[in-house]
Order: C-alpha cells, then sequence, then structure tokens
C-alpha cells in the first residue's frame, strides 16, 4: 500500500473515532462557568445595594450612637443617650402626630381617586393616550412651579380656594387647615402615578370575566366592585406599602409649602405641619446635631416597617387572602 491510499484511511479512523478529550483545564473552566455565572448577573444590585443601601443604613447607625457635630467636629460616644432623649423629646411625638396626620389624609383619598380614575381611563374613549399621559404630568411639573401655584391658590387673603369657599381661612396657621392643604398637593402629584398602576394591572384582567358578568346583567358598578377589586389585590397591596413608605418620608409638599416662614424646616410657628423628615434634617443641619438627627432618621426607619407591616396585614385581611 502506498502513501497516498493510506491518506483516507487515517482520515476516516479520525472522522468514525471519538472526538478528542477536552483537557482538564478547559473542562474545569467550563464548570465555573455554569456555576458562576448566575451569580455574576445578580452581583451588581447587591454591589449597589451595598454600597448605596446597607453601608449608608449601618453608618448612620454608628452615627446615632455619638454626639455628632459637624460644624463644632465633636465625635464623642453616646452609646443609647439619643434614643433616650428621644422617647422623651415633645418635638419628636409632635412631629410623629403631624407625619401620621398628613399621612393618613393624604393616602386614603389618594388610592381610591387613583383606582377610580384607572377605571374611567381603562374604558374605551377617544384620546385615550392623551389622558393617560395628562395624568402623570405633575411628576414632571417643577417644584418650584408647584410651590407657586398652591401657595397662591391657598394664599388667605386673594387664594382661589378661599374665593370658593367664601370664607377667609389661614391654611399656615391652625394645624387641621394646614394638613388638609399638604394633603391636596400630595393627591394632586401622585394620584396619576398610582393611577397608572392600576390602569396596567386592570388590562390584564380577562375581558371574559366582564362580558360574562354583563350577560349575567351586572352593572358596571356591580362588574367594578366584584371583579376589579378582588383581581387588583396585589396592585393594591403594592400600592399601598409604597404610599405608606412615601407618606412617612413626606418632606418635599410641606417644605414648599412653609417656604414663606423665615424658617422651612419648622412648619411654622408652632410646628403645626413639621414632619419627621423636617425635623430631621432641622436636628442635624439646622442646630448641628448629627447623631441625634441620625437616631430620629433610625426611629423613622423602624416606624416604616412597622407602619408597613400593619398596612400590608391589614390589606391581606380586609381581601381574605392569608
Amino acid at each position: 500500500m502506498t502513501a497516498l491510499d493510506a491518506r483516507p484511511v487515517r482520515s476516516a479512523s479520525r472522522a468514525g473515532g471519538a472526538p478528542p478529550k477536552p483537557s482538564a483545564w478547559r473542562s474545569r473552566l467550563a464548570k465555573l462557568d455554569l456555576k458562576a455565572s448566575p451569580y455574576a448577573f445578580v452581583a451588581p444590585f447587591f454591589v449597589v445595594f451595598l454600597v448605596f443601601g446597607a453601608y449608608p443604613l449601618v453608618y448612620t447607625l454608628w452615627v446615632s450612637l455619638h454626639d455628632w457635630g459637624l460644624a463644632s467636629g465633636t465625635r464623642k460616644w453616646a452609646g443609647f443617650g439619643n434614643y433616650s432623649y428621644l422617647f422623651g423629646d415633645d418635638q419628636f411625638w409632635h412631629a410623629l402626630v403631624n407625619t401620621v396626620g398628613i399621612f393618613a389624609l393624604s393616602t386614603v383619598p389618594q388610592l381610591l381617586l387613583a383606582l377610580l380614575l384607572a377605571n374611567t381611563l381603562n374604558r374605551r374613549m377617544r384620546g385615550a393616550t392623551v389622558f393617560r399621559i395628562a395624568v402623570v404630568a405633575p411628576l414632571i411639573t417643577s417644584m418650584a412651579a408647584v410651590a407657586i401655584v398652591f401657595g397662591q391658590l391657598f394664599d388667605t387673603d386673594f387664594g382661589f380656594v378661599n374665593w370658593l369657599l367664601h370664607s377667609h381661612v389661614d391654611w399656615h396657621a391652625n394645624r387641621a387647615w394646614s394638613w388638609t392643604a399638604i394633603s391636596v398637593m400630595v393627591d394632586w402629584r401622585w394620584t396619576g402615578y398610582n393611577a397608572l398602576i392600576f390602569l396596567a394591572a386592570m388590562q390584564a384582567i380577562p375581558k371574559d370575566l366582564y362580558e360574562a358578568a354583563a350577560i349575567d346583567g351586572a352593572s358596571r358598578t356591580r362588574q367594578f366592585w366584584q371583579i376589579t377589586v378582588p383581581l387588583l389585590r396585589p396592585t393594591i397591596l403594592f400600592t399601598v406599602v409604597i404610599s405608606t413608605i412615601g407618606g412617612l418620608q413626606l418632606f418635599t409638599e410641606p417644605v414648599l409649602f412653609g417656604s414663606g416662614t423665615s424658617n422651612k424646616m419648622d412648619g411654622g410657628a408652632t410646628h403645626q405641619f413639621q414632619t419627621l423628615t423636617m425635623y430631621m434634617y432641622d436636628s442635624a443641619f439646622g442646630h448641628d446635631r448629627y447623631g441625634y438627627g441620625a437616631a430620629v432618621a433610625w426611629a423613622l426607619f423602624l416606624l416604616i416597617i412597622a407602619f408597613s407591616l400593619l398596612n400590608f396585614a391589614f390589606v391581606r385581611r380586609a381581601g381574605g387572602t392569608r
């Protein structure tokens, strides 16, 4: 047999034989890639959370255990002294009552209005896209413009609201009236946002359920309360928790509402609309009590967790779920 005759025989043996085995390091690399890839994909979230979430939280706790001043440069260990002072601080409890009051006065109407608005936008109408864009316009409106407009609306002497009510209400001086004015600002800004969330959930509900209910003679109102609302329970729970977190951290609206006063963070002459975030900011940066401001921040953090769990349990219990 010549050399030329042997060539096809060798190529045939290679083609018909077993493929070459990968080297050991390639096999280990493939296994490592298979096991490590999922962790590499989710790692950016945890890195960002550790840098911008966990570290500031732990650092704030550390600061709250000190008599800490930014301008004075004070760095003294205080233990739980700031927390002991906080529990006996009348102004802290006053700010807490203001925060909970404004939160309750704004959140409940806000979610009800958002639900009704979403139900209206879910129907067939002309220019539906325009209306859906319009409901989120308050979110992109300049906060300076918001302060000017609502300052004019709730002006004591020449405000449109007083003219409409045929009264002479001082919206800044009274605690209940200031809560109401700030709640209107909050509802104006965030009702459309929650409405779009409800609208997205409503459009995922099968239309067959409404057609079957209409054949059975159910009115639109009955369909809304017996089909739409029960199927929106997870979304309602989400909006309640998010609104709780945002409501207890309320800062921008009351600061803008008190922009005409000498100290924006006081919340009025008698602190009638000072929230916890305003009190925290005023303590830390207004009075150079950075450690005490950190203690107020941690108290607010624990309150948000407690209120969120309470609302979570209430909504689940009201919805009949476990």
